[in-house]
């Protein structure tokens, strides 16, 4: 049996990593400054991070939701402590998109509607309903075509208000990701997430701020839509969430209320997957790597715009966007095959990303912009 050929991959093998770095089967270290799409938070085989899930494993890995799972109750209040949302409520699953999908299942469920109102740029998922809220028709198959979910252009305040004047009471929900990740890290703003929020909040319906990859202190704060000072009424998270177990969550306000069969999952929750969640949660928390997040990615934001190659830099913390005046796939491959180190890319050929471990220093990023000035000669 072979692979199903989907993924435009580099010929490299990765097999070991520790704190920011990896080490491919050849022995190549490399410096990783994109964890995997963000999903590195804590840094590479974080001693607490493996300390906690070698003594799970060696107790039990996995039972279903057929029974209490003292460990789900033990990262809710976890969660809700670090993210500053103690009384909202977790449902866990194990990817991003699922996170999604529950979300917007959930808004559905409580107001009674369908329509669902997503941006040009947007990027929630690849299951049938988070994929149809992304723009990018290339990933959405007929199937998942829908009438339900209306496209408007990110950050235009002017044509969200008019929809709303519309069809204001046909809206279920409305999805934003706080900083577009896939997107070319663009920025929701303040304005526009604060009209979100008096707009869902007059005419009844759910703002869903998608986090999953710029939630989890990506941002310099838990939540990026919190820059804005708003508070949404579901928060989904996923990618920082277990440093690489897979794992999801949909964080939903008190005034959502479940209803027994509502949403369910078989694996989302397990021992494993809360216990890596516990464990990243300790690790930030004790660590600091929230201020981190915010004080080396200031630091690596003002030394990037010095570059005269750069047209612009965006982003918050950890989670930054360099865009140059040309496609950047050539930048990449030399800081890759020369430098070894590893960025990524996005939706806007001109743009890289970086996406290191919130735990990412400031000598870590000197190596980058060393690498990247000779990268781009």
């Amino acid at each position: 049996m072979k692979l199903f050929d989907v993924y435009p991959i580099y010929d490299i093998s990765v097999v070991k990593g520790l704190g920011s770095y990896v080490w491919d089967d050849k022995g190549i270290k490399y410096l990783d400054l994109y964890g995997g799409h963000a999903v590195i938070s804590i840094g590479h085989s974080h001693p607490v991070y493996v300390k906690m899930l070698t003594e799970q494993l060696q107790k039990i890995g996995f039972y279903s939701n057929f029974v209490r799972l003292p460990l789900q109750e033990q990262l809710a209040q976890s969660l809700g402590e670090v993210s500053g949302l103690p009384d909202f409520q977790l449902f866990l699953s194990n990817s991003g998109a699922e996170a999604n999908e529950n979300a917007l299942k959930l808004a559905s469920f409580a107001t009674n509607r369908k329509k669902i109102i997503s941006f040009t740029g947007a990027f929630h998922g690849r299951t049938s309903l988070a994929v149809a809220a992304t723009d990018n028709p290339k990933i959405i198959a007929p199937v998942n075509e829908t009438d339900n979910v209306i496209f408007l252009p990110f950050n235009d305040v002017e044509k969200l208000k008019k929809c709303f004047e519309n069809i204001g009471f046909e809206i279920a929900a409305v999805i934003i990701e706080g900083i577009q990740g896939v997107g070319g890290i663009q920025m929701a703003s303040d304005d526009f997430l604060k009209t979100i929020r008096q707009l869902t909040t007059h005419y009844g319906s759910v703002f869903i701020a998608d986090s999953v990859q710029c939630g989890y202190g990506r941002s310099g704060i838990f939540f990026a839509h919190n820059h804005a000072g708003i508070t949404a009424d579901i928060y989904t998270t996923a990618k920082g969430m277990g440093n690489g177990i897979p794992i999801g969550g949909t964080l939903i306000a008190p005034h959502l209320k479940p209803e027994m069969g509502m949403l369910g999952t078989t694996f989302g929750g397990n021992h494993i997957a809360c216990t890596a969640a516990i464990a990243v949660l300790e690790v930030i928390k004790n660590e600091n790597l929230i201020l981190n997040a915010n004080k080396v990615g200031q630091y690596a934001m003002e030394q990037i715009k010095a570059f005269k190659e750069v047209k612009e830099v965006r982003g918050r913390g950890l989670m930054i966007g360099i865009e140059l005046y040309e496609p950047c796939d050539k930048v990449r491959k030399s800081l890759i095959f020369d430098h070894k180190i590893f960025t990524g890319s996005s939706s806007n050929k001109n743009t890289l990303r970086l996406l290191p471990s919130l735990a990412v220093t400031n000598a870590e990023i000197d190596i980058f912009l060393d690498a990247f000035k000779k990268a781009l000669k």
